[in-house]
């Protein structure tokens, strides 16, 4: 860059006086070394699972919220849990956009059905489906059970319904969840871990 002797002290007369405005006290550096509040300190931890595979990945998910009655607490913010033995701190892609899923638009947050011959689906109550999804179970065992096999054997077989288990519960709630089924003769019984 080529400047003429004019150019040159236009220059410097610039650059003296900006520092001489830095050293009458409007310096941006104060401004630029303020330090930001850390978005997580206020809020609230808690300790969860990934619900994804049967890896059971431990995530911190954090939250504000003043606690209030009526307030609802909102996530900010999910990462891996670094104190879980299982993924030490670190998530899968599918782990890491948590949050993506939590404050998606498209989650269903509530229990639907569409009824027979209908195009819509409803909204119900927590006690309606799980009424509901008991009154189906009960008329097709009903209808299905098979107690004895052609040689006569006992088989009590239900074949005609099955169960997708979680694969990220305890091994209490695991081992319930196989008892209660095998009680009721389900032979379809599978979790998620290879799905």
């Amino acid at each position: 860059m080529q400047l003429t002797r004019r150019q040159f002290f236009k220059v410097c007369a610039a650059g003296m006086g900006g520092s001489s405005i830095a050293l009458m006290g409007f310096s941006p550096a104060p401004a630029l070394a303020e330090v930001r509040a850390f978005k997580l300190a206020r809020a609230t931890e808690t300790r969860n699972m990934c619900p994804y595979c049967s890896v059971s990945c431990g995530v911190l998910i954090y939250t504000v919220g003043d606690k209030a009655k009526n307030a609802k607490p909102d996530i900010i913010h999910i990462e891996g849990d670094p104190d879980n033995p299982v993924n030490r701190g670190t998530l899968c892609p599918k782990g890491a956009g948590l949050l993506d899923m939590v404050k998606s638009p498209n989650r269903l947050k509530y229990p639907q059905v569409r009824e027979p011959g209908s195009a819509e689906w409803k909204r119900i109550s927590w006690e309606e489906a799980i009424e509901r999804i008991a009154k189906h179970m009960k008329a097709d065992r009903d209808a299905s059970f098979i107690e004895k096999n052609e040689k006569g054997i006992t088989v009590n077989r239900w074949n005609t319904f099955g169960f997708l288990a979680s694969s990220a519960a305890s091994n209490e709630t695991g081992y319930l969840t196989h008892k209660v089924l095998r009680a009721l003769g389900c032979v379809a019984f599978e979790t998620q871990a290879r799905i």
